[in-house]
């Protein structure tokens, strides 16, 4: 798993240590320690006396942490990722759909594709070859992960509340990160650097760069 404290995956050894059991639910613990940076990792799981556990809920941290997104990213993309990535740990399906309508506007305003169904969407910017090769196969597992097929309202109804399987919600905003970083921060770095040079093109008297 990877560490919701400093990011780091590490292979997780669970400890469950039971409650007890109210007028609903048998309720208990499960926590590891992070082999990186020697943080607790804390759920609270309830389910029936006897049975397996029906939900289970971090409550430390309470957050999941991530890689703070760079003032260039747009501030309309930027807060439906920090809004996923609050509640993450509470509603991986909340966190999920508004993953798939992020990435669903991204896709729509930069690349401008078509407009249609989010699994089309995906199609015409593969089809356009405009992505790296990691980052085409990145958006492209997400219909994969997502299980298109068997949940076609994740594709055409991107903001619907829907299960989602294990590890899809952090995949999508691995997808979106990375998305964020090639067509805001790299474009925004190449131009710092750009009029970097075209200012000392000017000082020594020569035409800038076009």
């Amino acid at each position: 798993m990877k560490c919701p404290h400093c990011l780091v995956s590490f292979h997780a050894e669970w400890t469950r240590e039971v409650l007890r059991s109210d007028i609903e639910y048998l309720w208990s613990t499960s926590y590891t320690l992070c082999a990186a940076c020697k943080k607790l990792i804390v759920y609270l799981a309830k389910g029936h006396p006897g049975g397996t556990n029906l939900a289970s809920f971090m409550v430390y941290p309470r957050g999941i942490s991530r890689i703070p997104l760079p003032a260039d990213v747009p501030e309309q993309y930027a807060q439906d990722y920090k809004e996923a990535c609050l509640v993450l740990p509470d509603s991986p399906k909340a966190s999920a759909a508004l993953s798939r309508r992020c990435l669903q506007n991204v896709l729509r305003a930069i690349p401008k594709v078509k407009p249609s169904d989010l699994s089309k969407e995906i199609d015409e910017i593969l089809n356009s070859k405009q992505l790296p090769s990691h980052l085409a196969d990145a958006i492209d597992a997400i219909r994969v992960l997502g299980n298109f097929a068997a949940h076609p309202i994740k594709s055409t109804n991107t903001g619907a509340i829907v299960e989602v399987e294990e590890g899809e919600s952090e995949w999508l905003l691995d997808v979106l990160e990375g998305l964020f970083d090639f067509y805001f921060v790299q474009p925004a770095i190449l131009q710092k650097k750009r009029d970097l040079l075209n200012t000392k093109l000017q000082g020594a008297g020569k035409p800038p760069l076009k």
